[in-house]
C-alpha cells in the first residue's frame, strides 16, 4: 500500500482519538493557554506535567499530537556561544572543592556563579547570576555596562547575601574567570572561614555545568528572542524572565517542581520558619 511503518504506527495509534469532540477542544484549549503562558517555551513534555498538576492526565504524546494540531511547538535553541571566562591571568586559582557534585539538601550550601554577554543597542552588557544548587533558584542577578570586579561578580554577591543566608560550610563555584580570581572577591572567602571558594578546572565547562546550562536556557528562552534597544528594556524583560524561571517553569531537575516550590519543600523537610 506504500505507506511508511512510521506513518501506519501514527496512524494506529491515533485513529479511535476523536477529531472535533467538546473534550478535545477543552484540551486543546487547555494546552494552547499552558503554552502561552510558558511564552511559547514549553513542548509536550512540560505541558503534560502542567496538565497534571491541573488534574487533566494525558499521554504525553498525545499532547504532542493535539499540540501538532494546533500548530504550535518550543522555541528552539539557537547555536550561540560566547566565551566569557578570561582565565589569562596570573592570579591565584582556587581548587575545584565542588567537583561536579551539584546536589544539595540545604538552603545556602552550595551556589554557583557566571556571567555571559547580552547584546543591547549593539554594545555587549555583562549578565552575572548566582544560583543555588538546592532549589536551581537564581538568588541573584546583575546587568552591567563593564565586566569589572566590583559591578559584575561583587554586586552580586551582595545582593545575593541580602537575599539568602549562607551555611557555615558554604561552597561558591565559578569558572577561573579574573573577576572570580580578583582580590576583591578572594579576601571575600579568606576573611570569613565557613565559606570555601572553588574553581572549575582549566577549559572544562562541565565543571560548572549547572550555571552553563542556565545561560543556554535563557538565551534561546528569552534574550536571543528579543534585540534590546536600551539596558532598561533589557533589564525589565531579563527580571521577568527570571521571576517566571522561580517561580513558574517547571524543572525536570527537580522532578518538575519550580525553585519556589522545591525550596518550600527543603524548608519544610528541615523545620525551617521564615519571619
Amino acid at each position: 500500500m506504500k505507506v511508511s511503518v512510521n506513518s501506519y504506527y501514527t496512524w494506529l495509534r491515533t485513529k479511535d482519538i476523536p477529531k472535533a469532540t467538546s473534550q478535545t477542544v477543552f484540551y486543546k484549549k487547555h494546552i494552547q493557554q499552558i503554552w502561552e503562558s510558558s511564552k511559547q517555551v514549553y513542548g509536550s513534555v512540560r505541558i503534560q506535567k502542567q496538565l497534571e498538576r491541573e488534574g487533566i492526565i494525558l499521554h504525553r504524546s498525545y499532547v504532542a499530537y493535539l499540540m501538532r494540531e494546533l500548530n504550535i511547538k518550543s522555541v528552539h535553541p539557537k547555536k550561540f556561544r560566547v566565551v566569557t571566562t578570561d582565565s589569562n591571568h596570573q592570579l591565584p586559582i582556587a581548587e575545584n572543592v565542588l567537583n561536579r557534585d551539584f546536589k544539595s539538601l540545604e538552603l545556602g550550601e552550595k551556589w554557583v556563579s557566571d556571567i555571559t554577554y547580552i547584546l543591547v543597542r549593539g554594545k555587549w552588557h555583562y549578565l552575572t547570576t548566582i544560583l543555588d544548587l538546592a532549589d536551581r533558584k537564581i538568588i541573584a542577578w546583575t546587568l552591567s555596562e563593564d565586566m569589572t570586579t566590583e559591578n559584575t561578580v561583587y554586586k552580586t554577591w551582595l545582593k545575593a547575601i541580602q537575599i539568602r543566608q549562607v551555611t557555615i560550610n558554604h561552597i561558591f563555584h565559578s569558572d577561573r574567570g579574573v573577576q572570580y580570581a580578583s582580590t576583591k572577591i578572594k579576601g571575600l572567602f579568606l576573611t570569613n572561614l565557613k565559606m570555601t571558594q572553588s574553581m572549575s578546572r582549566k577549559g572544562n565547562c562541565w565543571d560548572n555545568a549547572v550555571a552553563e546550562s542556565f545561560f543556554k536556557t535563557i538565551k534561546y528562552e528569552c534574550t536571543n528572542r528579543y534585540t534590546f534597544k536600551s539596558i532598561i528594556q533589557a533589564h525589565k524583560i531579563i527580571d521577568e524572565y527570571i521571576k517566571w524561571y522561580n517561580y513558574e517553569r517547571l524543572h525536570s531537575s527537580l522532578d518538575y517542581l519550580t525553585p519556589a516550590e522545591m525550596e518550600l519543600k527543603i524548608r519544610t523537610n528541615n523545620n525551617i520558619i521564615v519571619a
